[in-house]
């Protein structure tokens, strides 16, 4: 019996060599909305934000002239959060750390309020005996270099304050302080009542510290209240970003009728108002 041959299977039109078949479309997500673009965009910003709060930096803005004239009123300052390293121990692998040391200027919650942050210097460290005579810290029996400026206290709406005179820099001084033109009698010192290394020399506490205004004659700090925990201490001040008073009464045009902070148009009174020399301006 002959056998018969399977018919030659004979291909499509489209699979041929002259019209390959078609490839399969890729698998393309339909696009995004705008809404969704930009709710996107607002969530990593608010993540990224929140991190550098959280760990990195903080921005504080200074109300008071407890640091003048280093430190101004309305100066807004970028604090740098993990110098210290205590309050983010994963992050010293990442980031350099360092411990506190005298003279650094640092942004702490003030020990009777801690939804308050102060901004002062540190001038005693744990173990540290403190003396304050007139103008002199004594520490440890002797005298901390300090370059002391003279100034004339005008109010606490002006941002600086006028300088009288500069006293002679002792060697070792890396930091200027304030003093009002006024004599300071170590045996009648406005400071006499204060409970803190005045009268008496202060032993600063394990893991504490002794902060001081760097305007002296306008400051409530560790003379009064006592020591900063470490626990307390939020970073160390790097940089003025913004600095805006519009209180300043060196700011007042006396053409103008108006009080500063009454001037009807923001984007005038954020120009006008805004001190742009202190701008960059480094904390030290």
């Amino acid at each position: 019996m002959t056998e018969i041959p399977e018919p030659t299977p004979v291909p499509s039109v489209m699979e041929t060599a002259d019209c390959p078949a078609p490839e399969a479309p890729a698998y393309r997500p339909p696009p995004k909305t705008l809404v969704r673009e930009y709710f996107e965009q607002a969530l990593v910003t608010v993540v990224m934000a929140l991190f550098l709060m959280t760990f990195i930096a903080q921005a504080v803005q200074v109300p008071t002239g407890s640091m003048q004239n280093n430190i101004h009123i309305g100066d807004h300052l970028f604090v740098n959060k993990f110098v210290f390293g205590e309050p983010t121990p994963w992050l010293r692998g990442l980031l350099p750390t360092r411990e506190i040391r005298r003279g650094d200027i640092i942004v702490f919650k003030y020990p009777l309020d801690p939804q308050t942050n102060y901004v002062k210097r540190v001038v005693g460290l744990p173990g540290d005996s403190i003396r304050i005579n007139g103008t002199k810290i004594i520490v440890n029996n002797e005298e901390l270099p300090e370059k002391r400026v003279v100034i004339r206290l005008m109010g606490s709406d002006y941002s600086a304050h006028p300088v009288v005179r500069t006293e002679a820099v002792p060697s070792g001084a890396a930091y200027t302080v304030y003093y009002d033109d006024r004599e300071h009698d170590p045996e009648d010192d406005e400071f006499s009542s204060a409970g803190y290394g005045v009268r008496e020399p202060a032993i600063v506490p394990p893991d504490s510290y002794f902060v001081l205004g760097d305007n002296r004659d306008n400051s409530q700090d560790s003379r009064y209240w006592g020591f900063v925990p470490r626990s307390n201490i939020v970073g160390r001040a790097l940089y003025v970003y913004w600095s805006y008073n519009p209180q300043n009464p060196a700011d007042d045009d006396p053409e103008n009728e108006e009080e500063p902070a009454r001037q009807p148009n923001p984007v005038i009174r954020f120009f006008r108002y805004t001190n742009w020399a202190r701008t960059g301006t480094a904390i030290k």
